[in-house]
């Protein structure tokens, strides 16, 4: 059973302020033990697509930073290039974005590195040998860091369930050729009766491959790429997988990229999650939706299956709020999760659990006011 340290949100004194609670959760995980003085530590986030507005604060990265350079780490800020088009697909506007976002100094006192280079092209190749790949292709800089910190904004996504530690660290460490080899497969459809041929989805694909004819929205499945852009952009829930097996399969073959990426970093990666502005969908879209349940916490653990798991377990046993796009399982309690887009977010956290990655079993140790 794993350990995964919590810490609400509550503050009314400076040792009880957010930046203190980072920090604390920082050391009662053993953070710190996966760096060594002088190493570089990739600190793995998501600096949020422009026009979002609920992606991770950098002020609430900024005390990671803080203590990995305490500890006598050298940190850097990275995340690979997105797959489709808009504000982070190449290095340039990905910084920029991040820049606008402020991710820069000297609000985080650490450099920005795209992972996967200017094209999203820079990448290392592992051999897996797994169900869905036999390597896995993710930006240089995850491999050539001594340690990786996996800092994550948990929320809804359109395609997994949710967004967590392993989402973070395999789909977001992915190359523009890994990231395309974990969509493969995800064809949406269009369900005509409730398409209004707005051509939001046709504006949102990177491909050029939808169409509105005769008022209905029409994919090329030739051009597709699996991105799920399309779904998420569709404002009637119009469009959905063609195979609800491609969900499961996406999120095996993201764990199985997080199998490659930790390969050979035993003992060198550490994890933080915010369950704050839990949003419907991912931090990529060019906008934020409203959360679906009250600000939760912040949790620490050396372990991405169970702080994923413990991540879901307390949204589902928050009250989810009216007015949102959550519109049935509003009880604590409820799957919550599911109840977004009737994906079985569980398929990545029992495929990990298979592959070793970690417990879905786990302690939940709260911090007190008194913590160090």
């Amino acid at each position: 059973m794993s350990e995964v340290f919590f810490a609400d949100l509550r503050a009314d004194r400076p040792s009880r302020n957010l930046p203190a609670k980072i920090q604390q959760l920082f050391q009662a995980a053993g953070l710190g033990s996966t760096f060594t003085e002088g190493e570089l530590v990739a600190i793995k986030t998501h600096f949020g697509e422009p026009g979002s507005t609920t992606f991770l604060r950098p002020q609430l990265v900024g005390p990671v930073v803080d203590m990995v350079r305490r500890g006598g780490g050298k940190p850097f800020l990275t995340d690979s290039n997105t797959l489709y088009l808009g504000g982070r697909s190449n290095a340039v506007d990905h910084i920029q974005a991040a820049v606008r976002h402020g991710y820069t100094y000297p609000v985080v006192d650490a450099p920005v590195v795209i992972a996967d280079g200017l094209l999203g092209l820079d990448e290392a190749e592992v051999e897996v040998n797994l169900k869905h790949c036999r390597t896995v292709r993710f930006g240089t800089a995850a491999q050539q860091a001594g340690a990786i910190l996996v800092v994550s904004h948990f929320k809804g996504h359109v395609m997994t369930g949710f967004g967590g530690a392993l989402k973070n660290l395999g789909m977001g460490f992915g190359s523009r050729a890994g990231k395309l080899e974990m969509h493969k497969f995800a064809d949406p459809q269009v369900d005509r009766e409730k398409c209004q041929g707005c051509g939001m989805c046709v504006r949102s694909c990177p491909q050029g491959g939808v169409a509105v004819h005769e008022g209905k929205a029409s994919i090329d499945l030739e051009r597709c790429i699996g991105c799920g852009e399309c779904w998420v952009a569709c404002p009637t829930d119009a469009i959905g997988p063609r195979d609800p097996q491609s969900l499961v399969d996406i999120q095996e073959k993201i764990v199985e990229y997080c199998y490659g990426i930790l390969k050979g970093k035993e003992g060198k990666v550490g994890y933080l999650t915010f369950v704050v502005d839990v949003t419907p969908h991912c931090d990529c879209p060019p906008w934020s939706d409203r959360p679906i349940v009250p600000d939760v916490g912040i949790l620490a653990s050396l372990d991405p299956v169970a702080i994923d798991q413990a991540a879901a377990d307390l949204v589902n046993q928050a009250r989810g709020l009216e007015g949102t796009q959550l519109t049935s399982a509003l009880q604590p309690g409820e799957d919550k999760l599911r109840a977004l887009d009737g994906v079985d977010w569980t398929a990545q956290l029992r495929y990990a659990e298979e592959l070793g990655l970690g417990s879905r079993s786990y302690k939940l140790v709260r911090l007190g006011p008194d913590a160090k």
